[in-house]
Parts: C-alpha cells; structure tokens; sequence
C-alpha cells in the first residue's frame, strides 16, 4: 500500500486522497497495519461479499472456468485459474460490465 501514497503513482500528486473498499479480514483490521496519510480505509459490512467488485469478479471466474471440474493435481487447478484470468482480462468490457450492477448505481447518473 506504500505505492499508493508515493508520488510517482498518483495522477496529480502527493496531495491525492485514496479510497479503498476493504472486507473486514484480520489483516485489513489489524492495528500493525500502517496507512499512509492520504488512504482512507472504507470496511465494508460483514458478510456482505456482493459489495465487494473482486468478489463479483471471482464469482465470475467461478461460474464461466472454474465450476463442475475436476483437477488431477495441484498444478491443474494453478494452470485452469491463470487460463481463466487470461480469459477474463482479455475481455475489459466484461470486467466493466461486472462492476456496473444496476442496483449499485440506483440514482447516479
């Protein structure tokens, strides 16, 4: 997190503010954490996994690679999660359209 509050990372300078939505594992509520003095640590309510964009992107993953398979070995279920990734970033507009859920917008335009 370091990289968020060093300057050659921000658009426009040291002066920016970072916000980042967090669940509320022990290692994102752990006092040893250190924030830097522009992030801001938004913890989202518990059990609450569909507020969080990276679990609907996992869901994702999920439901379209990686669900009702069967994996040999270890490496199988490392090489079908990368393969899945792969599969996933090569196609930003689904990314987006992941992260664009009607409910999540309800009055902004």
């Amino acid at each position: 997190m370091v990289a968020l509050s060093d300057e050659q990372f921000l658009v426009h300078g040291a002066a920016d503010l970072v916000e980042m939505g967090l669940h509320r594992g022990g290692w994102h509520t752990t006092d040893k954490l250190r924030v830097p003095k522009n992030i801001t640590l938004i913890l989202l309510p518990s059990r609450s996994p569909e507020l969080n964009p990276v679990e609907n992107i996992w869901q994702y993953l999920r439901a379209n690679w990686l669900s009702n398979r069967v994996f040999e070995a270890y490496p199988d279920i490392i090489e079908a999660a990368c393969d899945a990734w792969k599969s996933l970033t090569a196609a930003p507009v689904v990314i987006t359209s992941i992260g664009m859920r009607d409910w999540a917008h309800i009055g902004q335009e």
